[in-house]
């Protein structure tokens, strides 16, 4: 067996990660890509350059043999490819090669392009770890950091070096914006407790845990961070930017709990232009029956597009209904909040209803007065098995609101359907847990932010 390795990975400028081979360096540079896309979960297609010692710069890997044990490699993605076919003579049709530089009418046409590889959105791929997984710093950094450590581990040193603290609080503004813009006191304190951990000699003395000072750095440091690339033009940030009419403070726009793809730019060689027209062509998408396939690759394509209306212009649910209506399937909420969470919906909540429900019950249970009378009616009728037809109300009066009709026998099935701004979105549940879970979804994909005082009517 080979001796285990390590090895650097360039994701992008702002995603480096460590790679742990505990078999070694693979053997062929397929092998090495198969561990590298199964790792850090990539899509589409890339090629692997390696940095040499020699030039100090990277050259494509073309043998794992050029690599060794913590050397450096950067994953470069492949371009999209589009071949059209265009009609020349009787005789056949001619290929024509274009690239993702091409004109966006070669991009977005019509069933004579054939898409070989087609671009990924971008955006995160994953929840905040725990652990958090401290990066690697600047060769130098982790030079006096080793040294550190082995002098605190020998008599409980610290370390007293200011300069090697920028290098590492950008590195760790890099790796906690991997996961999220706005990281709450909580997470900052989680990377501290990591930071410290695995390198005690940056512990301060004089404080009780010796992160309050590493807390604070991190706190001021990841607003520094968004400055910056709120400069650089990044949509979530932004969405957030000084107005002549409004403060930068005020109806600050933030991801809300589990949120990893909030805002996500468009994909490499998409535009707002590009993807309004595949919106377009999603709607006579959706009119056709058994369709799901295209429908759920138009819209992966255009998240970030919708995104940008949903979250920037704020539309009204009717508005949505007409320029989104795959977003108001019960398949496409489901996709929709995997695209913005990572986290599958349905088996989700129902494992977790499943797990809080004796609880809640014995709550619903104990609560008095004429909220309690009003529990109580609705706990009799689910020990019944009969919900209670809530259809006929007037919907208009309700922000959400979750409608049950019929149940009550074998000839008269149950029909559960869920209710936006007075509009009945979603009908044909099974199940008012069913239900209950999609309007959670549907909560997430379309922003809905109320005030304090909306109730949600069941």
């Amino acid at each position: 067996m080979s001796e285990p390795a390590k090895l650097r990975v360039i994701l992008d400028d702002h995603d480096i990660r460590k790679l742990v081979l505990p078999s070694g360096i693979p053997g062929t540079c397929q092998d090495l890509e198969l561990i590298i896309r199964e790792t850090f979960q990539l899509q589409g297609n890339f090629s692997l350059l390696y940095k040499d010692a020699e030039f100090g710069d990277f050259f494509s890997l073309t043998t794992t043999a050029d690599l060794k044990d913590k050397d450096t490699v950067k994953v470069v993605l492949v371009e999209p490819l589009y071949i059209t076919l265009t009609e020349s003579d009787p005789a056949g049709p001619v290929s024509t090669l274009s690239d993702s530089s091409s004109s966006s009418s070669s991009h977005a046409s019509s069933a004579e392009t054939i898409i070989l590889s087609s671009p990924e959105n971008r955006g995160r791929s994953q929840q905040w770890p725990s652990p958090f997984e401290i990066p690697e710093f600047a060769y130098d950094t982790e030079l006096i950091l080793e040294s550190a450590n082995a002098a605190f581990r020998k008599d409980g040193t610290c370390l007293n070096n200011p300069s090697i603290k920028s290098d590492i609080l950008e590195k760790l503004a890099e790796r906690i914006y991997q996961f999220c813009a706005y990281p709450t006191s909580e997470q900052i304190c989680n990377v501290a407790e990591a930071l410290i951990q695995k390198h005690p000699c940056l512990k301060e003395p004089g404080s009780f845990s010796g992160l309050y000072g590493w807390q604070t750095r991190l706190k001021y440091k990841m607003g520094n961070y968004r400055s910056k690339l709120r400069r650089l033009g990044c949509p979530e940030l932004v969405v957030n930017s000084a107005s002549s009419k409004t403060a930068a403070a005020k109806d600050v726009k933030k991801p809300r709990k589990a949120e990893v793809n909030y805002l996500p730019p468009y994909p490499t060689g998409e535009s707002k232009q590009t993807l309004e027209k595949e919106r377009v062509d999603l709607l006579s998408e959706v009119k056709k029956k058994n369709n799901q396939k295209t429908i759920s690759e138009k819209m992966s394509r255009t998240f970030s597009h919708r995104r940008q209306e949903v979250v920037n212009e704020n539309p009204a649910i009717e508005d949505l209904l007409h320029r989104w209506p795959a977003l108001f399937d019960a398949i496409q909420i489901k996709e929709e909040f995997k695209r913005i969470t990572t986290i599958e919906l349905e088996t989700t909540f129902i494992a977790n209803l499943d797990k809080h429900t004796v609880r809640l019950l014995s709550l619903f249970s104990a609560k008095g007065g004429a909220a309690g009378r009003k529990m109580g009616q609705l706990l009799d009728l689910l020990k019944q098995g009969a919900p209670s037809d809530e259809v006929k109300e007037d919907l208009a009066q309700h922000t959400i609101k979750i409608v049950t009709k019929g149940g009550s026998t074998e000839d008269d099935p149950l029909d559960v359907g869920i209710v936006l701004e007075g509009r009945e979105v979603l009908s044909g549940l099974s199940s008012v847990a069913r239900a209950c879970a999609l309007l959670l979804g549907l909560i997430y994909a379309v922003n809905l932010s109320y005030p304090q005082t909306t109730q949600v009517h069941v």
